[in-house]
């Protein structure tokens, strides 16, 4: 099975962006943003990405609806407002989306997930859906970072108990400090409804 990516463009010219999806062979890309849409990098809107991709023989697919990180479901907050990744991994319209990914690299398509953010331990791109694909399908993504360079998912969460002072001894395993990291970093940077 192919191997899956993630890239977030942030602040990277279209043309850097481009030519990373290249290196890597990524034959599509999966768009996760709930808003396809950039204030800023307007070549990141869903129109011009998607033309720009298609020029270099690049598919699109938006997947915003499934695994984006604002869900529509008011069950997916808590009562702060902020979503609750671990819910939004058991709904239905995640689980739609996780069964396209899985359709599309069955089919021999090597996958980007694409997002915003710069770096993959603040995006949803890891914490929602590399989370989730390692712990319950052992599907390591690779994250691509702005520089080009890569970083495993197994890797990255290893990085968060570091970020959050995590360290396994006696009484706390190492599977219970990454999900004790996981939690921490999510409610550090998941959606929160504005008040």
């Amino acid at each position: 099975m192919p191997t899956l990516y993630s890239i977030g463009y942030a602040t990277k010219p279209l043309e850097t962006f481009l030519q990373q999806l290249q290196q890597h062979q990524i034959n599509a890309v999966a768009d996760v943003r709930s808003v396809p849409y950039s204030k800023v990098f307007h070549d990141y809107h869903q129109e011009a990405i998607t033309t720009a991709l298609r020029q270099r023989g690049i598919h699109y697919v938006y997947l915003g609806e499934e695994l984006g990180p604002r869900s529509k479901d008011p069950a997916h907050y808590d009562a702060s407002g902020q979503v609750q990744f671990a819910l939004l991994q058991q709904s239905a319209l995640f689980q739609t989306g996780i069964q396209r990914l899985q359709k599309g690299m069955e089919k021999g398509l090597t996958i980007a997930l694409m997002c915003a953010e710069k770096d993959p331990a603040v995006c949803h791109r890891s914490l929602l859906i590399g989370h989730y694909l390692l712990d319950t399908l052992r599907l390591d993504t690779v994250h691509i970072n702005h520089d080009g360079g890569t970083e495993r998912e197994s890797e990255l969460q290893q990085r968060l108990m570091s970020l959050h002072d995590i360290v396994p001894d006696m009484l706390t395993a190492q599977c219970e400090c990454l999900d004790m990291a996981w939690r921490a970093q999510s409610q550090r940077c998941a959606y929160r409804k504005p008040e």
